[in-house]
Formats: C-alpha cells, sequence, structure tokens
C-alpha cells in the first residue's frame, strides 16, 4: 500500500507497504499519508540520484492543515508527480484526482497518466474525426493500446506499427486495422500509402522519436500533422524546417501532459473522461507485468528490451513478484 499525505501548497507524502501504524515507520514532516496497491512503472530513465516515476494511486490517512479538497479516506490518483518509486513522496493536494468508486487502485495508476495524454493527443492536439486513417506507431505499448482504442472509438481507422509479430496481436485486439512489422519493410512510408489507398494520411501520432520520424513525416499527405509525443529511441536531430513546406505544407508539435493539466479543472475534466472511458469499455487497461517496489531494475530492463506490452505496475510491500501476467480493465 502507498500512503500519502497532504498540505496546502505542500506536496504529500506518500508511504508504500510495510507497517499497518504509519506513524511506526519514520515519516517526513509531511501533514499526511495516503495508501495504495500500486505505483505505475513505466517511466523515462531518470537523472541520476533523482527518485523515478510520476504517477500512482492511494488512500488519503493523514490531511494538513488547510486543505479543503482531500480529506482522509479519499481514494486518490495523481500524475506528474516525481517520486513515486519510494517509501514516501510529497504531492501539492490540488494535484490529486479523486477516484470513483468503481475505479480500483491499479486502474487508476495504470490508466491517468497514459489515459490523459492519449485523451489531450486525440481531442485537442488532433481533434480525430471519423473516417480519418492515422498512423500509431508502437501500437502495442502501453501508448499505444490506448490510442488505437480512442481512435478507433471516435470512427478512425488505424494502421499500427509493432517490433515484433507477437505485438500485431494485441494491436489488433485493440482495434487497430492494419499492422505493420517495422523491421520487415524497407520503406515504411510507402507501405502506410500502400494500404492507405496509395494516400498520404491525415496525422501520425508518434512516440518513438529519432527511430521513426522520417517515415511519419513521409507518411503525411499535403497539410497532415506530425504529432510527437514521445522519444522512446532518443530525441529527433535537429533539422531544417523547410522540410515541413516541401513535404506539402506539414505541421509538426511536440505536447505535453502538463499544459493540458495545468488548471485543476482541466485535470479533473480529462480524468472523469478517462474514466468514463474505463467503464464504457472504449478503453480496456491492459496489465501484462507486477513487480515488487524491488524489481524496479527489472522493470527497467524489459521496458527498454521492448520485452513488454501493455502496462507494467510495481506493486509496494510486494517481494519479488516477477510475474509477467495480463489481465484487463
Amino acid at each position: 500500500m502507498l500512503h500519502v499525505t497532504a498540505r496546502t501548497g505542500d506536496r504529500i507524502t506518500t508511504l508504500l507497504p510495510g507497517s499497518i501504524d504509519l506513524h511506526t515507520a519514520p515519516l517526513p514532516r509531511a501533514p499526511g499519508a495516503a495508501s495504495s496497491t500500486t505505483a505505475a512503472a513505466a517511466s523515462p530513465r531518470p537523472p541520476p540520484g533523482s527518485v523515478p516515476s510520476a504517477e500512482g494511486a492511494g488512500t488519503v490517512v493523514e490531511v494538513g492543515p488547510g486543505v479543503a479538497d482531500v480529506a482522509v479516506g479519499d481514494r486518490v490518483g495523481w500524475v506528474e508527480i516525481p517520486g513515486t518509486y519510494a517509501e514516501r513522496a510529497v504531492v501539492d493536494s490540488s494535484r490529486l484526482v479523486p477516484l470513483p468508486d468503481d475505479i480500483g487502485f491499479e486502474t487508476a495508476a495504470a490508466v491517468l497518466l497514459q489515459g490523459m495524454t492519449a485523451h489531450y493527443l486525440v481531442k485537442d492536439a488532433y481533434p480525430v474525426q471519423g473516417g480519418d486513417t492515422v498512423l500509431v506507431h508502437a501500437a502495442a505499448g502501453g501508448m499505444g493500446l490506448l490510442l488505437t482504442q480512442l481512435v478507433t472509438h471516435l470512427g478512425g481507422r488505424v494502421i499500427g506499427t509493432t517490433s515484433t509479430t507477437a505485438k500485431a496481436g494485441p494491436a489488433k485486439r485493440a482495434g487497430a486495422a492494419e499492422v505493420i512489422l517495422s523491421s520487415a519493410v524497407d520503406d515504411l512510408a510507402a507501405e502506410v500509402r500502400r494500404l492507405n489507398g496509395g494516400q498520404g494520411l491525415p496525422v501520425v501520432f508518434d512516440g518513438v522519436g529519432a527511430h521513426t520520424f522520417d517515415a511519419s513525416l513521409a507518411s503525411l499527405r499535403t497539410r497532415g500533422h506530425l504529432v510527437l509525443f514521445g522519444a522512446a529511441s532518443g530525441a529527433v536531430p535537429p533539422f531544417d524546417p523547410m522540410r515541413l513546406a516541401h513535404g506539402g505544407s506539414l505541421t509538426l508539435t511536440r505536447p505535453s501532459l502538463g499544459d493540458f493539466i495545468a488548471d485543476r479543472s482541466e485535470l479533473l475534466r480529462r480524468a472523469a473522461d478517462v474514466f468514463e472511458w474505463v467503464r464504457s469499455k472504449a478503453l480496456e487497461i491492459t496489465v501484462t507485468g507486477r513487480y515488487a517496489l524491488s524489481e524496479t531494475a527489472r522493470a527497467h530492463s524489459d521496458l527498454e528490451a521492448r520485452r513488454t506490452t501493455g502496462k507494467l505496475l510495481l506493486v509496494p510491500g510486494a517481494t519479488a513478484l516477477g510475474r509477467r501476467e495480463e489481465t484487463r480493465s
């Protein structure tokens, strides 16, 4: 369980499982604590000396002075808060998302960050319309599966890319109409166009970065949009913006979730939409691995070696899980 505390203008203290009496553990001087069963493990490699991850879920067990938006016993989730891989973390109470009774801790930890990212990508970065055919790179990854489901839910058609044939199945189950094994084609953009009747696409959602950037641009139609939301393969090198003009008046955007949930009302609105999509099964959350906190290095090794699909979770308080099993919610 993860324990969290809140104080106005301060951050929340999160204590991972261990003891029933929270006060028997050495708590930092912060007003409260919450407990949760999970914290999501999929976070970028952190700088040396820092605590990684930025998402989790828990139950508030103590609240500090001046906190009006959460109370003891509230079940909450959070995103974009560093330090979730620790026995304690500190979070501003205004960044907490109340969890509805029908949304469990694992679901919240697995869906909030990537679900709200997918939300702004298909609603704001490029508002997907019925009939749009879009390219989603890494369609079997945690982010790719959510994007594929949402584009399909909104009436679009997904062409997905995967790194292995084994990952084609999950991408198709999520709704991808076509799946390209990226290592099996010499010209990815040409294959994308072939699958779209020889035409370019209105949008490409690219979270891979350096390895796919050129093919992404070449897959677009005139006045198409490249939404570059990640850099799993490394940052895109500097390039001449005239490439966008020569490609057909293309647009490139590099959005980030924080700018789309900066206001609390927007944070809560996006989270509510994501939870509703989960209820309606428009979004199915696939958790393919659970690891004890002590197995964090292994979880990251599995991610970096591209041995995973879906979402991985760290389970605070567990010992040597090392489980690779798929569950959906």
